[in-house]
């Protein structure tokens, strides 16, 4: 089908130096970039929530695409369009190669935007085998190992580097997230994947024993469950506090029985219970800095 322009708002022009034309697409001609598609990459429900609650301001702007109907940025506006059941969506089209549109697919997720650090590294790798060919027409131009189809240490950390600039993550995450890709569990890859654990951490677990890594990912996230459970349990005590409740004992009166010649400095760490699971105790940086800062007065007298 023939893209329809919208002939009363742009008609043929430039952007960023490229040619581009505001045109409307019906959306079933259009498809989310190969690479972003191969790595399972996906808006998340918040930003479609928050999209959803600007009712129709959520598509006062373009997404752009190809000519050939590969949305490169806009995803959160695209799919927000096909759960409604739009049947078209207002489109800035540019005449983009493969490689061109990927790349700008990872510079519209950069941090804050959309993809986390390992998502991006992923999208960038696949820019690689055409980077790796450019590397070696260099190096042959060059004369170094001249028709050679390996690459010289120097050249493949340019090509590296090359892919975290477009990432926008470090040469060192580039390569953990190359071995987390390969040697990780399918779970903890997923994790980084969906930015439940940074590149690094999964990183380190991916040198485990497969059995290690899904225990190491079990654990951390019975941690973050429980601490996200105590948290919530915290601040709805302490909404249910009376006013006079609100002034609490301080953990120099609890320990009064225990450490008669205690430091009037426990007395300005205050504390509260709290109805949790587990015996485990809480204390804000104040209060353990408070506690470090008593021990090494003990220390020095």
């Amino acid at each position: 089908m023939t893209p329809v322009r919208d002939e009363q708002k742009w008609t043929d022009g430039q952007e960023d130096g490229l040619q581009c034309q505001l045109v409307t697409r019906p959306l079933h001609e259009l498809r989310p970039h190969p690479s972003y598609t191969q790595h399972q990459l996906s808006v998340s429900a918040s930003q479609l929530s928050s999209l959803a609650d600007l009712g129709r301001l959520a598509f006062r702007e373009p997404i752009v695409i190809t000519r050939n109907g590969i949305v490169v940025h806009g995803y959160a506006r695209w799919e927000l369009a096909r759960r409604q059941g739009h049947q078209t969506i207002l489109c800035l089209e540019y005449d983009l190669t493969d490689e061109e549109a990927l790349r700008w697919v990872i510079q519209c997720h950069r941090p804050s935007r959309g993809l986390n650090s390992y998502s991006r590294v992923l999208l960038a790798l696949d820019l690689e085998p055409c980077l790796q060919e450019r590397a070696r027409a260099n190096q042959q131009a060059g004369g170094q190992s001249k028709g050679s189809s390996h690459l010289t240490e120097a050249h493949r950390m340019d090509v590296r580097s090359e892919i975290a600039s477009i990432a926008g993550v470090s040469t060192g995450n580039v390569t953990k997230a190359k071995q987390l890709r390969e040697t990780a569990h399918p779970s903890v890859e997923l994790a980084a994947r969906t930015g439940e654990i940074s590149i690094h951490k999964g990183w380190q677990w991916s040198r485990l024993s497969p059995q290690q890594q899904s225990r190491h990912l079990e654990e951390y996230q019975s941690r973050k469950g429980t601490n996200q459970t105590s948290r919530r349990l915290i601040k709805k005590h302490v909404a249910r506090l009376s006013p006079t409740q609100l002034i609490p004992a301080t953990l120099g009166s609890l320990l009064k029985p225990i450490v008669p010649d205690r430091s009037a400095a426990l007395d300005s760490i205050v504390v509260a219970e709290v109805d949790a699971p587990g015996n485990i105790a809480y204390l804000t940086k104040d209060a353990l800095s408070t506690l470090r800062s008593i021990e090494e007065s003990k220390c020095q007298t």
